[in-house]
């Protein structure tokens, strides 16, 4: 590890942590040159999770893209930050424990579905209206009586 003030190499680990999310490690050092101490983290590299798109396209998961569709159906909504970041990473977990490098988009939009639903009906059917492309209400009301 280099030292960010004078990149000396020898640096001494002084002091670890479990990180708060409990998914990496937190280490305070000291270069054993210039005698600062500088803290670093240790994360764990998740596998490349792609997904597939309806029309054949694959993309990268990207928890930002699908944080956007939430944030934009709990406009408004007393659905607090800390909830919204609690689905996206039961989301991607849910994903990689399906142990496949590919999932389809429709497999991720069922399972913020299932997760608004049970946390506000309003942002619910406000992402599954914008999920599920419906164009008239009839489609809408088609998809609610399944």
């Amino acid at each position: 590890m280099k030292c960010p003030f004078c990149s000396n190499t020898d640096t001494q680990v002084l002091e670890s942590r479990v990180s708060e999310d409990g998914h990496g490690m937190r280490r305070r050092r000291e270069c054993g040159k210039c005698k600062k101490r500088f803290t670093t983290q240790e994360l764990v590299r998740k596998s490349a999770l792609w997904v597939i798109k309806n029309d054949g396209k694959r993309e990268l998961f990207e928890k930002e893209k699908i944080k956007k569709g939430i944030l934009r159906a709990i406009e408004k909504r007393p659905v607090s930050m800390d909830l919204v970041n609690e689905v996206l990473d039961q989301v991607e977990q849910e994903m990689l424990r399906a142990e496949k490098e590919e999932v389809q988009s429709r497999a991720v939009g069922n399972a913020v579905l299932k997760r608004l639903k049970k946390i506000d009906k309003v942002a619910w059917l406000r992402f599954a209206s914008v999920y599920m492309r419906f164009e008239e209400l009839e489609d809408f009301e088609k998809w609610l009586e399944k």
